[in-house]
């Protein structure tokens, strides 16, 4: 097992020498190392310098809380957050260095949004937009706005949804869903997911990744 993950953190690690460039073409590799904490920088390959995400590779953190990014390290480190990358790499922060890497994403800046609340609509047509906005209570379905604030720009450890990848939300959705991802305080995200359908899963995540 030691030597999988030894071996994962050496693939990312050399990865990031190669697509270091791609993700931030006007930094050289030493304002890099000045700019982004060195307990960072083993993120970026997957994440940008940034944290802006980098599509199939890796989700944006900027926008997400320090507390919530602290957490979910800690998630992958136990193995209750399963991940066959994430899990090795996580291993590589330790101690301190865990606030270090998610305050220093959480301070990244996110687009701005008009932030639209609960109980600004009450007709809506679109399916994704009523769930977001209303929730189902016949399917005991809280609206997603009643924990992920308005326009889904998230709370401390309610990540924000908003600008988020489209197929991350949706491989997450789905890891709830599933079972195969956990963590969260009464399984609260598991019981949502699973009252969700498919269709709905992928209008929630398309609809999500619309809001920036």
């Amino acid at each position: 097992m030691m030597n999988k993950m030894i071996t994962a953190v050496i693939f990312v690690s050399s990865a990031l020498s190669i697509q270091v460039s791609a993700s931030v073409p006007d930094t050289s590799p030493k304002e890099l190392q000045q700019t982004v904490p060195a307990a960072a920088q083993v993120c970026l390959s997957c994440h940008g310098a940034q944290g802006q995400g980098i599509d199939l590779a890796g989700p944006k953190l900027a926008g997400l809380s320090s507390a919530y990014m602290m957490q979910q390290i800690k998630l992958f480190q136990s193995g209750s957050r399963q991940n066959p990358l994430m899990q090795p790499m996580s291993m590589t922060v330790q101690g301190d260095n865990i606030k270090v890497v998610a305050d220093y994403f959480a301070s990244q800046s996110v687009d701005k949004i008009d932030l639209h609340y609960r109980g600004d609509k009450v007709v809506i047509a679109d399916p994704a937009e009523k769930i977001a906005y209303q929730g189902d209570w016949s399917r005991d379905l809280p609206a997603c706005f009643s924990c992920h604030g308005p326009s889904g720009v998230g709370a401390e450890q309610f990540p924000r949804l908003a600008g988020q990848q489209a197929s991350y939300l949706k491989t997450q959705l789905e890891a709830w869903q599933s079972g195969t991802r956990k963590g969260d305080a009464d399984n609260m995200m598991g019981n949502v997911a699973s009252k969700l359908t498919a269709a709905e899963i992928d209008q929630l995540a398309q609809y999500f990744a619309s809001l920036k």
